[in-house]
């Protein structure tokens, strides 16, 4: 296709993709559950994470894991006891287990004691900054590097005590070469906000035309076909290389046409 041709037909399947109806067998559908801002955060986190296998699957199982938190998750991880932890042992999603639950659980209080948003994870301070002076520095900049963001993210998620080794297969980065696809997904979920209704745009530092697509098998087989990617391997570069071809069509919002990738792909339309 030529350039004219192929974003109108892009720009046609987001709209038909970016829609209410979209939300409900995507694991999107999770943190759409919560109106919260961290509860939000939280279970879109875990729906992010946990977004490998058939989607059924993936939806019941992040239902399965909230519920352990009494579909309370923010109040759960601020407020829980240790029975109430003995409540998350067993849970199992493909090789994510207990042990990694823990941490998390662990991290999520650790952060939350000392951030309203779990936003302020992405943003990297300097030596000697407290979280408002962070966040003021991160938003005096016009473009804030999300490959930077998520390496620092991996840093400071394992930054506690004793972390089981196990547990860092969980959060990939750009420096392990990581398409990081699951959280760039969660990133276009919380700072994209079009009013679509399905991403929730509720973080207002990062910026949408930051954003590196989400590079799952379905985009990055479309993204081939259109010729929208020509690395010959998948991984952080190919993600970045997909992302800097859809700037093309739209350098403020390039992560839209994750939805057309993906809807593509997934109906095998192409």
């Amino acid at each position: 296709m030529q350039f004219l041709e192929l974003k109108n037909f892009l720009d046609h399947k987001v709209e038909q993709y970016n829609c209410v109806d979209f939300i409900s067998n995507d694991p999107i559908c999770i943190p759409h559950l919560f109106k919260k801002k961290q509860d939000v955060e939280i279970a879109g986190f875990f729906a992010a994470i946990l977004a490998w296998g058939q989607r059924k699957t993936i939806i019941n199982k992040c239902k399965d894991l909230l519920s352990r938190m009494d579909n309370a998750p923010y109040d759960f991880m601020m407020n829980h006891s240790d029975e109430d932890l003995k409540g998350l042992l067993n849970f199992k999603h493909r090789t994510f287990n207990d042990t990694d639950l823990l941490y998390f659980t662990s991290f999520f209080k650790k952060h939350y004691q000392q951030h309203d948003s779990l936003e302020q994870a992405f943003l990297i301070p300097e030596k000697g900054d407290d979280a408002v002076l962070v966040l003021e520095k991160a938003q005096s900049e016009k473009y804030l590097s999300i490959e930077d963001s998520l390496n620092h993210f991996r840093s400071y998620f394992f930054s506690l005590e004793d972390f089981p080794h196990r547990t860092k297969k969980h959060i990939s980065s750009p420096q392990q070469k990581s398409t990081c696809k699951r959280l760039n997904m969660f990133l276009r979920w919380m700072v994209r906000n079009d009013c679509n209704g399905v991403d929730f745009g509720i973080w207002e530092t990062l910026q949408p035309s930051a954003l590196i697509c989400p590079c799952d098998v379905h985009v990055d087989r479309v993204g081939r076909l259109l010729g929208l990617i020509n690395r010959k391997q998948t991984d952080w570069l190919t993600a970045v290389e997909l992302t800097d071809h859809l700037k093309q069509f739209d350098a403020n919002d390039p992560v839209k046409y994750d939805f057309a990738l993906f809807g593509l792909g997934v109906e095998k339309i192409l």
